[in-house]
């Protein structure tokens, strides 16, 4: 059975958790290729918010199989955490939930070291969630990391003492004034490295084979969004892995002829978190409505998401290094009430007018072209049937397929997951 995959192509925040909660009953396993507790997954049912970070989001459905892969980086007492308020709803995670041995392992020095380089670069912050996401890939890269795998072996605590004494090293060089009490933060990560060795560690490329071969229907579920992508997205201000298609073969161990759906999530306008360039950003009151009516705050930060018309040059552009094959709108309902809808179809790049994503970005080399869109009014957070859409809103969709070249099929109108209607099958 080949692999299909769910993930972002905006910089992020585009709804992944809520389709992927959707989504689990059509599979057995569902499973996280990349990125770490800096993803904020939220998902809305039975009129509670739950919020997950690095645990897949198809973990309320115990009938599945939820695996952490070995693109992911894993803070132990975050999980713990999340593992803590799973137990507070009785969800039996001990059945459904397993962790690859090759996943790296976020030390409380990676954090430290997050924070010490972030001080250091003053005005060129990169807007990190100060997680310790980015250190703990460079010691991956670097050959210096400790994985899960580490935690079953005799010489744990000194591969952890000997890293650990290597990072305060490269703390003092950064000479930021960060305070800290290591022992304390110690003493919680070996609290919730227990935890996490009652959990099922797998060899998780054998694994997904295996279930490949008997038949088992497998979702990857990505973290982040595609502009955020470390060789794909907008460099430096992007996040330290791969989040496109591409990740989920090196994040799980999946043959690129393995996979097979590609289902791309997109926002009907556009957010981003943290610093970089923003070519359609709004600092006006329609950016401050879609901000307000969507609730435009990081789930796992709490910052408040720069808010902009859809960018149709940048949506492109992730739906083709990804290979999407249907895509999915979220937050239509947020754009109710717009008497126009700007849409940004082109870019004045430095006086031409293009429609690719070009190497820079920045304002001072890219304007946005729009094409004008009329709105639409009605609520639509009550409707559960594609033939309640409003008219205009069904123009806007069908002018997103044509420009896009790619089905629509699922359209989201509200948070809860019964919110979720189906346009069409492909």
């Amino acid at each position: 059975m080949a692999v299909d995959l769910l993930l972002g192509l905006q910089w992020g925040d585009e709804g992944k958790g809520k389709i992927v909660d959707v989504f689990t009953s059509n599979y057995d396993i569902i499973a996280r290729f990349q990125g770490g507790p800096n993803a904020g997954h939220t998902l809305v049912f039975n009129g509670k918010k739950h919020v997950l970070h690095t645990i897949p989001s198809g973990i309320f459905h115990e009938d599945k199989v939820n695996l952490v892969g070995n693109g992911v980086v894993i803070d132990p007492v975050i999980f713990k955490k999340e593992l803590d308020k799973l137990e507070e709803q009785d969800v039996n995670y001990t059945k459904s939930l397993c962790i690859s041995r090759k996943a790296h392992i976020i030390l409380p020095t990676h954090r430290l070291l997050d924070a010490a380089s972030e001080a250091s670069k003053g005005k060129a912050k990169i807007g990190s969630t100060l997680k310790g996401i980015g250190p703990t890939y460079m010691d991956k890269t670097g050959r210096n990391g400790i994985r899960v795998g580490d935690i079953e072996l005799e010489d744990f605590k000194d591969k952890y003492r000997a890293l650990a004494d290597k990072h305060e090293a490269m703390i003092e060089f950064y000479n930021a004034d960060i305070e800290y009490d290591l022992k304390e933060l110690e003493a919680d990560f070996f609290d919730a490295i227990e935890t996490l060795k009652s959990l099922k560690f797998i060899d998780s490329e054998e694994y997904i084979y295996q279930a490949q071969q008997s038949g088992k229907t497998i979702l990857a579920e990505g973290a982040q969004g595609s502009l955020l992508d470390i060789d794909f997205g907008t460099y430096p201000y992007v996040t330290s892995s791969n989040t496109t298609a591409a990740g989920a073969c090196t994040g799980l161990g999946v043959a690129p002829s393995q996979i097979g759906e590609v289902f791309g999530i997109f926002k009907a306008y556009t957010t981003r978190v943290g610093s970089g360039p923003f070519p359609t950003e709004l600092f006006d009151e329609d950016g401050e409505t879609m901000g307000r009516v969507g609730q435009e705050f990081g789930a796992t930060t709490g910052r408040s998401r720069r808010c902009g018309w859809l960018d149709l040059v940048a949506l492109r552009y992730a739906c083709q290094v990804n290979g999407v094959t249907q895509l999915i709108m979220m937050k239509g309902d947020v754009l109710s009430g717009f008497e126009t809808l700007k849409v940004c179809t082109a870019y004045n790049y430095k006086g031409e007018t293009i429609t690719h994503l070009p190497y820079n970005i920045e304002e001072e080399n890219v304007s946005p072209i729009y094409t004008e869109i009329k709105g639409w009014a009605a609520d639509l957070t009550g409707m559960t049937e594609a033939s309640e859409l409003p008219e205009n809103l069904n123009g806007y969709i069908e002018f997103l397929e044509k420009e896009l070249n790619l089905p629509i099929t699922i359209v989201s109108v509200g948070p809860d997951r019964k919110q979720t209607i189906t346009r069409k099958t492909v």
